[in-house]
């Protein structure tokens, strides 16, 4: 019998669907005909892209984490986790996510990582009324446009890190501003977010080029920004190829030049670790989490990295901390109702390794504090994952955008 959503999505991405959904589905406690049926996360994440090391297997791991964590069941019933790889591609991952959904009966989807994926996964959940928390992507779309009353916005956004990079850029003195922005939901909103800041502090934005998802040769677009002269040269872009808009940007010479700035306004740990702290040394960014902030974060990193061999990522923490939160908030609410649930996900604070007095907005956005970096410089470095000096704890507050400006119509409803 052919799924239902063949004739949306068409044979091929069917197919790839299909190939997905069989390549992992992992119990977290065993179940006997005696069991009621399991509470299912569905994590739909890249696992084999351009993002997969910054979520993929180890946001698994690190969802696999909780769930051992909490005990492996909930309301007496076994928790699985299901995985799937969307390959960055909306059509497949909303495929799988219907498909899951009127076949598995998942109760929760998570972590999505590619923006268009993500957003295409959030309308399905919402038609049929299924929570869905979002950790890797980052569009300010999920809570504003297309925000649902079954959504959450968890780890990190464009807003915050186009706030926190670009403040503090701009007001040590970069004023005149050439952004090199990937041509999709995630690197708009991440250009539109940082441009704002720019203008708010007195500079300008003098150019945007916009790059394919999966570019190599980013050559040209950094003879454009060198051609600028702008005071600093951004990067709204992510995964591999801001590791590869950087290398390109210390092999022509622009990280050492001392004539331009360099903005990375979505880099992470494991971006820096592939491009070298020589390469980067001196970078701004904002971070949701770094593994080496206090003793609490060291601990569960050091749990993780025994695990995997590499120490987390925000996205990962974040997987592991809204995994914690929903199975929580189940059993809090007595239900796998996601209206219930959903209750009381805004209600519960959240305070652990990631989170500190975290709470969920009625926009969708889970407001913690973020961080403002600086990365190293090698000489300062005392291992391969010592990489980021902490300048600033930003207020969540003052991170994320204010509830005054969402442009999410549950907001208008409401009144």
């Amino acid at each position: 019998m052919k799924h239902k959503w063949l004739s949306q999505v068409g044979a091929q991405a069917c197919a790839v669907a299909m190939a997905a959904t069989l390549m992992l589905s992992v119990t977290a406690s065993p179940a006997s005909a005696a069991d009621a049926d399991p509470i299912r996360i569905g994590v739909l994440t890249d696992l084999s892209g351009k993002y997969a090391d910054l979520s993929g297997a180890g946001t698994v791991t690190a969802i696999k984490m909780a769930v051992a964590d909490f005990g492996g069941k909930v309301l007496d019933r076994p928790i699985e986790v299901m995985v799937a790889d969307h390959q960055n591609k909306p059509d497949v991952a909303a495929a799988v996510a219907r498909e899951w959904i009127d076949q598995k009966h998942v109760q929760v989807l998570m972590d999505f990582m590619d923006s268009a994926a993500g957003l295409a996964v959030v309308k399905v959940a919402a038609q049929k009324n299924t929570i869905s928390i979002v950790n890797g992507a980052a569009s300010t779309r999920f809570t504003n446009e297309d925000c649902t009353p079954f959504s959450v916005h968890y780890t990190w956004d464009t807003y915050a890190t186009a706030n926190g990079t670009g403040y503090a850029v701009a007001r040590s003195g970069g004023k005149s501003w050439y952004i090199i922005a990937a041509d999709y939901a995630f690197g708009k909103s991440l250009t539109e977010d940082v441009s704002n800041v720019v203008k708010a502090n007195g500079g300008t934005v003098v150019g945007v080029a916009r790059h394919p998802l999966g570019t190599t040769d980013f050559s040209s677009y950094i003879v454009q920004a060198q051609q600028s002269s702008a005071d600093v040269v951004a990067f709204a872009t992510a995964g591999r190829d801001v590791q590869n808009a950087i290398k390109a940007a210390s092999e022509f010479g622009l990280t050492r030049s001392g004539k331009q700035k360099i903005a990375a306004l979505a880099i992470f740990t494991t971006d820096i670790r592939s491009i070298g702290l020589q390469a980067t040394q001196g970078l701004y960014a904002t971070e949701a989490f770094y593994w080496d902030q206090n003793a609490q974060t060291r601990a569960w990193s050091q749990r993780y990295f025994k695990l995997t061999g590499n120490m987390p990522t925000a996205m990962q923490a974040g997987n592991y901390s809204s995994t914690m939160h929903y199975l929580q908030a189940v059993q809090a609410a007595k239900t796998d109702n996601a209206t219930a649930v959903m209750a009381k996900m805004r209600e519960m604070p959240i305070n652990d390794f990631f989170a500190t007095n975290g709470h969920i907005r009625a926009d969708g956005r889970m407001v913690h504090d973020m961080l403002l970096v600086q990365v190293k410089k090698p000489s300062e470095s005392t291992g391969s994952w010592d990489i980021y000096n902490v300048r600033q704890v930003i207020p969540g507050d003052q991170a994320f955008q204010p509830l005054s400006a969402s442009r999410c119509a549950l907001l208008q409803a409401a009144k």
